[in-house]
């Protein structure tokens, strides 16, 4: 089977620092994996929250984690500070990708590489909204 592999883009737009506690450690005394992904959503919010907006109000709609990628790269540890970039890309009609690279700060040995993919979605109406061209223009889509 093919390995997974992601392309990161030349520029971040964002950048954000989020320090790895002992309750993201796994009996490999390392980041656990789902604990990577619940730091990458820390992430995510506050790269929406930096344009001015929530995952629930994307100039009137929210978003959905449609899918998920993650490359890993090596192991991070209890105490260290990740910095967490992110962009937006590969936009289509419904939404776009987050492309994310995971950093140790003091040595900038990269931990992780990964995209989600977001979808726009309308919460009352239960159903995919179109991109907000507002969105789509602020990141450089």
């Amino acid at each position: 089977m093919p390995r997974i592999k992601i392309d990161l883009p030349e520029h971040f737009a964002f950048a954000t620092e989020i320090l790895i506690y002992i309750n993201h450690i796994n009996y490999g005394n390392h980041l656990d994996n789902s604990a990577l992904l619940a730091l990458v959503s820390e992430a995510r919010v506050r790269f929406f929250k930096s344009l001015g907006y929530s995952e629930l109000d994307v100039e009137g709609v929210g978003i959905i984690v449609a899918d998920a990628a993650v490359q890993y790269r090596a192991e991070a540890f209890h105490g260290e500070t990740m910095v967490i970039n992110m962009a937006a890309n590969d936009f289509n009609k419904y939404g776009c990708d987050l492309v994310w690279r995971l950093s140790d700060k003091a040595s900038g040995r990269e931990v992780a590489r990964g995209k989600h993919g977001i979808m726009f979605f309308d919460y009352a109406a239960r159903k995919p909204t179109a991109a907000p061209a507002a969105f789509v223009a602020k990141v450089g889509g």
